[in-house]
């Protein structure tokens, strides 16, 4: 007998298979529906398999049900605490007073920079630092 299931019920799933893009849980003789690799883990999760194996029991949300097809989306992730955000600790301050200009103005925030935009700053540090190095050993 196939239970009759709805959107945001929560139920015990038995992993089936498992794709580059997800995870199929059975959750009863009869249906079966997919965990999304964005709905495995609260983290990032670039390989599946190091999450989860076949025949693993998992307890699952279903998110949908989709109408005709009767596809069902489920959701691991949905059903575990949101982990707590690390406190983020402040920058040190820059040294203040008499400090090189260029350092002081890198460590000050300057919003969004693109890669590109950083590697001409560091190119032209290093080529100034390495010209500062050869005027010492020609002296």
């Amino acid at each position: 007998m196939a239970e009759q299931y709805n959107v945001g019920d929560i139920v015990e799933g038995k992993v089936t298979g498992i794709k580059p893009f997800g995870a199929f849980v059975a959750i009863d003789d009869q249906k079966q529906g997919l965990v999304h690799i964005s709905e495995i883990s609260h983290g990032y999760v670039k390989n599946i398999e190091d999450q989860l194996t076949v025949g693993d029991e998992v307890k699952v949300k279903i998110l949908n049900i989709e109408e005709g097809s009767g596809k069902i989306s489920l959701s691991i992730r949905a059903t575990q605490p949101k982990p707590e955000r690390p406190e983020r600790k402040p920058r040190p301050a820059a040294p203040s007073g008499g400090g090189n200009k260029k350092q002081q103005q890198t460590s000050s925030p300057q919003g969004f920079n693109t890669l590109e935009d950083k590697l001409k700053d560091w190119l032209k540090e290093s080529n100034d630092r390495q010209a500062q190095l050869n005027k010492r050993l020609k002296k």
